[in-house]
């Protein structure tokens, strides 16, 4: 794991070549997932069945086969261990509470010519959440974007979920029973994904496909981007802790283990004034990495893109935090609420030493899917608002046709576009009683 120092004169090159991420496309994945889509857009349910029997060795005549009755759901969700099944149902709870307080809002105002401009908020009719399946399985990440979907009032949620050779996670199961998910099917990579997007006889088209994959299901969320909407290709998963020296050292090194374990790609970064404090997480990490069950997968991360680094103070390391804009920053402070304004980028803050970041993923409250690699610039974490849509209202009154025609048809005329100018003209009046009524508006036309 590398030492980095504020104070090095290099630091700020050596900084940025530690988080450079590059996504490099590989062109053989590109080029198989572009056949495969298109072959999903062109056969619909055969081709799904045949990538289905080739690469998930999976066999069925029909569809149908393919697809899981509620009754499937509800029986995982009834054979899973109690601890379990309280565990995902608390988590759902916990996420459904939070979500609730997110739902933007239509609304309405009224001008003084009687003219009334407003926003109409709808949900999605459809959303697709994909799940990874067999053995590399997350429950978690059904709740995840299952639950702000269903808090959204989306019309239809369709998880699809691959089941090679047959095999199926109980837990996934049961988390799409408790977060109402309305239809199942077990397939999985880009064929799955092209089959959300496009629609085949037996899977209808949605607006939105959610949930994380791998490299083809990564490229196959690309490419059918436009044709639907898409959450975000997802980079390696990442935490930045900044920390004082007061928290216990085993807490930090076992958080930092935390993101490792996800794959060897993934980033994990101690910021801190304290060089000795530095030097005891440097211990804990070298006793405690032997126990983890991941411990090859952790260290291999930690080696390429991990860093323990020493800074002048806090407000420095809070300005390198703006910088690296992570996915998860915990503030592991004394006093964090001094700081928190501080932070500017960052996908979710976890707020004090209690506060990890294991929790965030699980069970407390906001959501898990957070923007990577820098994007928290610009970026938000996963929520309702992802599953609704707005729509501008334009209710133009008779006089406010006579302020706002003269102005459109002035710069109409500048772009060229004379039928747009003379649109607005026609609606002027030519005397005191010119031109159509107002019509009349019912007592509903407001309605939200």
């Amino acid at each position: 794991m590398r030492r980095l120092a504020s104070t090095q004169g290099d630091f700020a090159e050596r900084l940025a070549e530690l988080i450079a991420f590059d996504p490099a496309r590989d062109p053989e994945i590109e080029r198989a997932v572009e056949a495969i889509c298109e072959d999903v857009r062109r056969r619909g349910d055969a081709a799904v069945l045949d990538y289905t029997r080739r690469l998930d060795r999976l066999s069925a005549s029909s569809m149908a086969e393919l697809e899981l009755p509620r009754a499937s759901l509800a029986a995982a969700l009834a054979a899973i261990a109690p601890p379990e099944r309280e565990a995902l149902e608390r988590s759902a709870a916990r996420l459904k509470s939070y979500h609730e307080r997110q739902p933007l809002a239509s609304w309405e105002m009224t001008e003084s010519d009687g003219t009334v401009l407003g926003q109409r908020v709808s949900a999605l009719e459809r959303a697709g959440l994909y799940v990874p399946g067999g053995k590399a399985a997350y429950p978690s990440s059904v709740l995840m974007n299952a639950i702000p979907a269903r808090v959204a009032g989306v019309g239809e949620l369709t998880m699809v979920v691959p089941a090679p050779g047959g095999e199926r996670n109980r837990l996934v199961l049961a988390a799409a029973a408790i977060a109402g998910v309305d239809r199942v099917w077990t397939i999985g990579g880009a064929q799955a994904v092209a089959a959300l997007a496009y629609g085949t006889q037996s899977i209808a088209r949605v607006d939105k496909i959610v949930g994380p994959g791998n490299a083809y299901v990564a490229a196959a969320k690309r490419r059918v981007f436009g044709a639907v909407g898409i959450d975000m290709i997802a980079g390696p998963s990442e935490i930045l802790v900044i920390c004082d020296g007061s928290t216990d050292p085993d807490w930090i090194a076992m958080d930092l283990f935390a993101q490792a374990e996800h794959d060897e790609l993934a980033q994990a970064l101690l910021v801190c004034p304290d060089a000795a404090y530095i030097e005891r997480v440097a211990s804990s990490i070298e006793r405690l990495i032997g126990a983890m069950p991941r411990r090859e997968v952790i260290s291999a991360a930690l080696a390429r893109r991990g860093a323990l680094i020493q800074v002048r103070d806090l407000a420095e390391a809070c300005e390198i935090a703006n910088r690296i804009a992570p996915e998860h920053l915990e503030l592991s402070l004394a006093e964090p609420d001094r700081w928190l304004d501080r932070i500017r980028n960052a996908g979710a803050v976890f707020v004090g030493p209690y506060s990890s970041e294991a929790l965030g993923d699980y069970c407390a409250g906001p959501n898990h899917v957070l923007p990577t690699s820098g994007t928290a610039r610009f970026s938000s974490p996963l929520g309702v608002y992802d599953f609704q849509k707005r729509t501008s209202l334009i209710r133009v009154s008779r006089r406010g046709a006579q302020t706002l025609g003269p102005i459109a048809a002035t710069i109409a005329r500048g772009e060229g576009l004379a039928a747009h100018a003379l649109s607005a003209e026609y609606r002027l009046d030519a005397g005191a009683n010119s031109g159509p009524r107002e019509p009349t508006r019912d007592s509903g036309a407001r309605g939200k």
